[in-house]
Formats: structure tokens, C-alpha cells, sequence
């Protein structure tokens, strides 16, 4: 029988799936979310709202910040055209 270091290690080699996305239609992300479906880190994030290259967000109050969904899927169809 196997002790548990071994099964510990097994279960730590095999990768877990990483969850889908869900993507709404319409309405409002906030950091994470967008961070989540955009592959770049929180510095670039903003260095690119900053830059002007990533849609600029909305304040629903002073510690709530949200991109718009249509804004962001804009800017993802735009990049794939870019490199095309």
C-alpha cells in the first residue's frame, strides 16, 4: 500500500483544469475578472489604461471599478486583428 507522501505527490503532479470563464454578454467586470480573461498583470493593466491601448474604466463609487464587458470584447477582437 502507498503511504500518503507518495499519493500527496502523485495528486500534486497531475494538473487541475483550470475553470471556464464565463464571459457575460453585457454588464460589468471588475479587475480580477478582466485580469482573468486578459493574460497581462495588474502593473500592465494599467500601464495600458494609462497608454491609452485598454478601455479606460468606470468608478460606480470611489472603491468600485469596472470595465464594461462590450468595451473589453472589443478590445480581445481588435488584438486578434492586429496579428493577423
Amino acid at each position: 500500500m502507498p503511504d500518503i507522501n507518495s499519493r500527496a505527490a502523485v495528486a500534486a503532479a497531475i494538473p487541475t483544469p483550470t475553470p471556464a470563464i464565463r464571459f457575460p454578454e453585457t454588464g460589468f467586470l471588475r479587475q480580477p475578472q478582466v485580469l482573468a480573461l486578459v493574460p497581462i498583470s495588474k502593473s500592465t493593466l494599467w500601464r495600458r489604461i494609462q497608454a491609452r491601448t485598454f478601455p479606460e474604466p468606470l468608478k460606480l463609487s470611489p472603491r468600485v471599478t469596472v470595465w464594461r464587458v462590450e468595451d473589453v470584447r472589443r478590445w480581445i477582437a481588435e488584438q486578434g486583428r492586429q496579428h493577423e
